[in-house]
């Protein structure tokens, strides 16, 4: 059966700014939704803040295995009530890709626990991402390093909590490093942070990349068969006292 994918944007003046477009024709929304495109592991919707709901709508969730977040500078925009909603999703089960400068998103805060912020510069330094976890289904077929032409450069600390899994670390040629790939686990859902995606550079089109965030999809996305409704339940005993 095939995985449904909601790749979301806040479709900011970037999205539609020339410098954008020269590297990203359908933009960065529709560069990542073409990741999963004729594809039969994959059915994929785009979804972005200006629609109603956010784009995010209870109807929305509940058909997304995986949704996929690419944010910037409107994080703030996006009402609490659909974070909160989203939160609700992931720890029923439904998988979070969250991507580059999402790390900032109210989502994403929200289910780390904290600020998530980051030390950055634009230089477009060279990255070579090294693979920690070579038998970790995300990092499957992709090679012990690889190299983007070039990155924004994020480097630590990157205030999150330790990740349940550190799959791969960036090294910039201007001498930072960063936690690239790290994965998470929140009630039954998910969560995967992955670092390259700046908006004027090429690196959605690198093969290891979109093998990575493919991979991440199938790996993070919602079990149906254990999809769970939250809350507290009665439960009688199990034995009679004696």
């Amino acid at each position: 059966m095939a995985i449904h994918v909601t790749v979301w944007n806040e479709d900011s003046a970037q999205e539609s700014a020339q410098s954008v477009l020269a590297v990203y024709p359908k933009g960065v929304l529709g560069a990542v939704a073409g990741m999963f495109e004729n594809r039969e592991d994959f059915f994929v919707r785009t979804a972005y803040l200006s629609q109603p709901e956010a784009g995010l709508s209870e109807e929305i969730l509940e058909d997304t295995d995986v949704l996929v977040w690419w944010g910037h500078c409107k994080h703030r925009l996006v009402p609490d009530e659909i974070v909160t909603r989203v939160q609700q999703h992931i720890l029923r089960g439904m998988g979070l890709i969250m991507l580059h400068s999402g790390h900032e998103s109210k989502i994403m805060q929200r289910m780390m626990g904290t600020q998530c912020s980051l030390r950055w510069h634009e230089n477009q330094d060279k990255e070579r991402i090294f693979v920690l976890e070579p038998a970790h289904p995300i990092m499957r077929g992709v090679p012990a390093w690889f190299e983007l032409e070039a990155e924004e450069m994020y480097g630590e600390r990157f205030d999150i909590p330790a990740p349940d899994a550190l799959l791969a670390i960036g090294w910039y040629e201007s001498g930072d490093v960063f936690r690239s790939a790290c994965c998470f686990n929140r009630g039954y859902g998910k969560i995967f942070y992955f670092q390259p995606g700046h908006e004027t550079l090429r690196s959605y089109y690198n093969p290891y990349v979109q093998l990575i965030i493919r991979n991440a999809a199938h790996w993070a996305a919602r079990d149906r068969a254990l999809d769970r409704v939250l809350g507290s339940e009665f439960a009688p005993p199990l034995e009679e006292k004696k």
